[in-house]
Formats: structure tokens, sequence, C-alpha cells
């Protein structure tokens, strides 16, 4: 049967759709509305329009960046405010007419990767979004890991661990608290890190300090340093089998030579064999990752 994803952005909402051999056969990309009524009516649009070109119904996944939550059902934490409060799933089914399913797209990231990525053939999957902001999501034995409370793999509101004096207490996070990973760790951090207040943009910096720039190299050996002990603690809690980056920041090579070393350092462990892996899917994970959650045998 046909396969569909939808990965809701803020921006942007892609969607993509597998044969039963996983392969992909369409794919398009439209503005995400700014209106809680305009997303229901995008996806059910692009749905129906995509099933016309399939030839045949499919099921339907959805990924989002938000969760839903176990205790009202409603959506909560996204960045797109307009989602929160809102019933996703129950909205959208209503509209196409049959039941969906929806994740976290940090989980439909770890989905895709764990399924036929650069995690495939790992038992546990630990799946990382390093980005505009800072998520992951977790697979085991090609299922995904939601937790009691539907927040497992928020890594990146956890403070970042062994703070020296200078990172104590650490920035504040758009959450209300201070010194979470995602402050330290997402693409505008590490920009501000070398450029200072106001500089989002980090994708030179490895050319930069390749070229003798000071600033550039001094504010990524930090940001690597800091992502070694954050995953460090991953790996004393979880001990996944890989760990997958995703995201911008994800396509800077020093990372996968400096960060497993460092981050030995840290694990209580007289032995730390943890890949560490480039994300095989790169901004298509989330999507392909979406088309997958009805494979998760719930």
């Amino acid at each position: 049967m046909w396969r569909i994803g939808i990965d809701l952005g803020g921006t942007k909402t892609e969607i993509a759709a597998l044969d039963p051999g996983g392969a992909v056969r369409l794919r398009r990309r439209a503005p995400t509305p700014p209106d809680y009524a305009g997303v229901i009516d995008l996806v059910g649009a692009l749905v129906t329009t995509a099933e016309v070109e399939l030839g045949g119904p499919a099921t339907v996944g959805l990924g989002i960046p938000g969760s839903l939550s176990p205790a009202t059902g409603l959506v909560r934490g996204a960045n797109s405010t307009w989602l929160n409060g809102g019933r996703l799933d129950a909205d959208v089914a209503s509209r196409l007419g049959r039941p969906v399913r929806l994740s976290n797209d940090a989980n439909c990231m770890a989905m895709s990767e764990a399924a036929d990525g650069a995690g495939a053939g790992y038992g546990t999957v630990f799946a990382v979004i390093l980005g505009t902001g800072v998520g992951a999501g977790i697979v085991q034995d090609g299922r995904i890991h939601e937790g009691r409370n539907r927040v497992a793999g928020e890594w990146g509101h956890n403070p970042l661990p062994w703070m020296t004096a200078a990172e104590h207490p650490g920035p504040t996070c758009w959450c209300g608290r201070r010194g979470c990973i995602e402050t330290f760790l997402c693409g505008p951090a590490l920009a501000a890190e070398a450029d200072g207040p106001g500089a989002r943009d980090a994708s030179a910096l490895p050319t930069r300090a390749a070229a003798g720039d000071t600033r550039a190299a001094a504010a990524l050996a930090r940001h690597t340093d800091r992502l070694a002990r954050a995953l460090a603690h991953v790996v004393n809690i979880l001990d996944p089998d890989c760990i997958v980056l995703a995201g911008g920041l994800s396509n800077m090579e020093h990372l996968y030579g400096q960060v497993p070393t460092r981050m030995a350092a840290h694990v209580f462990s007289d032995t730390v064999t943890t890949p560490l892996l480039r994300a095989r899917h790169g901004d298509s994970s989330g999507v392909l990752g979406a088309a997958r959650l009805w494979d998760d045998a719930r």
C-alpha cells in the first residue's frame, strides 16, 4: 500500500509518498498557512491530490514541531504556536475520513534514519537534530520510543552537563529555563559564540577556521566539547547502539572525528565504541519518517 508522509514545518509543509518497497514516488512542498484551519485544509488538499496521482489510497503519517499531550490529546510545545491546543490528529482524520498517525518531527527523522538511513541495522538509534533548534528522537527495534509522557528525546531541554564556571548558569531558553542544551548547541548559538549577539548563521565557521580565523576556531572547539558532553549524558543513560546527527550543523565534518574522543572522557565505562553517524536522508528524513509511522506496529 502507498504510504504518505507530511512534514509540517513553520514556513513550509512537505509531502512525500512511498511505494510498498519504500521508494519515493511523489514529493512536493507548499507554504505552511499561519493558522490552524488553514493547516487542516492544506494537509487535506495535499493528500487528496497525491492520492489522485498515485491512483489509490494511502496511509497518512504527520510529523509536527510539537507533540500530543497524553492527558488531553491536544498539541503542545509547538513553535508553530497556532497548532498548540488543537486536536490535530483527530481534525486531520475527520478531514480525510480515516485515521492518521502523528508524531514529533524529531521522532519521524529518527524513524527514517533507523529504517533505511544511517541507523539501519542498529537496535537502538538516538537521532539528533542540530539546527535552529535542538531535539532528538529514539527508535528501538523499529519502533519509536515516545515514553509515558511523550517527551522521550527532548534532550535539548535538559541542562548542559558538566558546565564550566564560565558557562554557568547558561543562557535563557525560550522554554523559560536557563542553560538548556539547545541554548548552547543550536546554530544561532554557535554563530553568536563566534560573532556576537545577533549572528545566526554558523555555516561558514569551519571554512573560516581552516583559513586561520581564530575566533571561528575557538567557537567551534567550544561547541564540539559541549556536544560531546551532552551526548555523553545520553550514552550514560540510554547507551544507544548508534547516534545519528541531522540538521544544518550535522554537515560540519570535524564533529565526526572529534566528538567521539571527547565524549568518551565523560562516559562511565572503560570502553566507548558508540558510532557517531551523519544522517543519510538529510532534510528529507522528517517527511520520509512520517510516511513510515504506520510501519510502527502499535
